[in-house]
């Protein structure tokens, strides 16, 4: 509709401009007087008249006054024979000057062929402008099913990157330089009889980088990288994904070696034989044609597919099986070595001040992948500069670590009186039983500064990063989870709504000791519940009962055991070390927020030693940040 009413407005201007036209070549008669030919036959006995121009019919008289007069003969007679006619004195005629001028070709134009030439110019000016608009069209539905894979070359070098740009994940690089080696030096394996890999499988949660080492395996090997989402496949007619499949492996035929990056392959890779559309399913379709074409190269097509998921649950199995993606790499979040080298990275070109520790910004953030991270530096950065900073603290850096974690800090969100000391001493509970537990990971925080929907919040974060967790830390969490649960119940002999969060973490964590973890004694080494696979519009992951309603009452017995146990623990620490409760909860009312430092100094006596922190990794005081 625009395009059309675009082309009426610029005929519209075609026609103006031809209007105009016209009057530049228009007679302007406007100050001359109309006569008959016999009152110019008197004027010209009476001596009047000075001089009479002819051009074609056309009379202008003009009078020995200065006036101007216009009149029109007859074509074939002359205008001599004309006013004889009238009884004009042949002497008086003898005295007016008469000039004769010929007709230009410029008004013969544009009074004879341009008023029959302008309406076909015009009619075929609007049909070009049709034509051109179906060609249009015509030419955005042949191209319609063509792939939208936007392609990096190796002569952009601005956003090359190489594995010396992706910070950790050693294994998954390892075992990506072999790609390299693939599509550098292709004989090599050739001449060997190995077959090239036809696709690779990042697996990973969010974050982790997937599509950054994508770009930095076409970055080492220096080809072109052909990277699109599995989602722009996909359209609402028929057979248009799979088109664009096809398409964009000819480019990448076309442009071999190279690679291919599919990023979230799971948007048309789930498992076929959802229920609605049979084969005919279009997104069906499209993971067919993916299927031919991975499994159809030539042997000696130097083309590698690299795709991304998050999910690789529900991706159909002909996509895993050797032959497609033969490899698959997965990447872990970072540990606390891979975190500092990623924050190093994303540090470059922010000033950093003396005192920033970048190791102990790493032991801050557990569980933090590549992107957490670099929003973290990024926050960091902003927050410097809202305070007109000419470089960036270790303050700045730890408090865009709670920002991240947890959300920005509600200023405008006042407590009561009331409200600040419940918050202070449900807060001390945390810490405290916490501090006691050896199991339980060491404080570093405790603050009822209120951020995100937190009213406050109690940091403990671990020593080292795990990967595998026992009984016994599950038990301390389950009190340390209770422990301001219990604190309002001993202190205050009421309940707020301020543990709902509390309870609900710790029931989850009792059901899944007793369901998923087999760490329940009277049950024995046996997980409860299955996961179904439903197949619906891919695949649902849903938890499907295996066991008998007897049973299911020993599980709620036994969740509920767990949760009674660690709430008797945590009791049992809060009213032995009350002392110390009631000076963590008043140094919170005073201050607000409490660092490691200072927490360690009012539990020193209490605290495990393999839980004290070591003079080299202890945070920067207020005094020095």
């Amino acid at each position: 509709m625009n395009r059309f009413i675009r082309n009426i407005l610029i005929i519209l201007l075609i026609f103006l401009v031809v209007a105009g036209f016209f009057t530049l070549f228009e007679t302007d008669n406007t100050t001359a007087n109309m006569v008959s030919i016999s009152q110019i036959a008197d004027e010209v006995n009476q001596g009047l008249v000075d001089r009479i121009e002819i051009t074609d019919d056309k009379l202008a008289v003009f009078l020995k006054d200065g006036s101007e007069q216009s009149s029109t003969k007859e074509r074939e007679v002359a205008l001599s024979e004309t006013l004889k006619n009238y009884g004009v004195d042949s002497a008086k005629l003898k005295e007016v000057k008469i000039e004769v001028k010929a007709s230009s070709s410029s008004s013969f134009w544009v009074s004879t062929i341009l008023p029959f030439l302008i309406p076909f110019l015009l009619i075929a000016l609007f049909i070009w402008f049709l034509m051109r608009q179906v060609q249009g069209s015509n030419n955005r539905a042949m191209s319609f099913g063509q792939s939208g894979a936007k392609l990096m070359d190796e002569s952009d070098r601005k956003r090359r990157i190489t594995f010396a740009d992706v910070a950790g994940i050693k294994e998954a690089k390892e075992e990506l330089k072999e790609i390299v080696e693939f599509l550098r030096f292709p004989q090599k394996f050739f001449s060997l009889g190995a077959r090239i890999p036809r696709g690779v499988l990042l697996l990973g949660p969010p974050g982790v980088g997937k599509t950054l080492v994508a770009r930095a395996v076409a970055g080492e090997a220096n080809v072109p990288f052909f990277h699109i989402s599995g989602s722009e496949f996909v359209e609402m007619f028929v057979g248009v994904g799979a088109s664009r499949v096809r398409d964009l492996f000819k480019k990448a035929k076309r442009n071999a070696p190279c690679i291919v990056f599919i990023d979230e392959i799971d948007a048309v890779g789930r498992q076929r034989g959802a229920g609605l559309g049979g084969s005919h399913d279009e997104r069906e379709q499209t993971l067919n044609q993916i299927l031919v074409e991975m499994d159809g190269f030539e042997s000696d097509a130097n083309v590698i597919v690299v795709a991304a998921t998050n999910r690789p649950d529900v991706l159909d199995p002909a996509l895993l099986r050797p032959g497609r993606f033969d490899r698959q790499v997965v990447l872990d979040p970072p540990d606390i070595a891979d975190r500092e080298a990623i924050l190093k990275v994303h540090a470059k070109g922010k000033p950093l001040s003396k005192n920033v520790n970048l190791r102990s910004v790493a032991e801050r953030t557990p569980g933090f992948t590549g992107a957490d991270l670099s929003n973290l530096m990024n926050e960091g950065a902003i927050l410097a500069a809202r305070k007109n900073l000419k470089e960036v603290s270790q303050l700045e850096l730890l408090t865009a670590i709670e920002k991240v974690m947890l959300g920005p800090e509600r200023k405008s969100h006042l407590l009561s009186k009331k409200e600040k000391e419940i918050a202070a001493w449900h807060e001390a509970g945390h810490a405290l039983v916490a501090t006691v537990l050896p199991h339980a990971d060491p404080v570093h925080k405790v603050s009822i500064v209120s951020r995100g929907r937190a009213a406050g919040f109690t940091m403990k974060l671990p020593t080292e990063d795990k990967n595998l967790h026992s009984k016994s830390e599950f038990l301390a969490d389950l009190a340390v989870s209770l422990g301001g649960y219990t604190t309002e119940k001993m202190i205050f002999n009421e309940l707020t709504t301020g543990a709902s969060n509390d309870l609900k973490v710790a029931t989850t964590l009792a059901r899944k000791l007793v369901t998923s973890y087999g760490m329940s004694e009277n049950l024995g080494p046996m997980t409860f519940g299955e996961t179904h696979d439903m197949i619906f519009l891919g695949r649902e992951i849903a938890e499907q009962k295996n066991y008998s309603e007897k049973v299911a009452a020993k599980i709620d017995e036994e969740v509920s055991g767990f949760i009674e146990r660690a709430y008797k623990t945590a009791a049992d620490i809060l009213k032995k070390y009350r002392k110390h409760l009631t000076l963590i909860a008043q140094r919170l009312i005073e201050k607000e927020t409490i660092e490691r430092r200072e927490f360690e100094a009012l539990v020193s006596d209490i605290i495990p030693k393999e839980k004290l922190a070591k003079p080299s990794l202890l945070e920067p005081s207020a005094a020095t940040v």
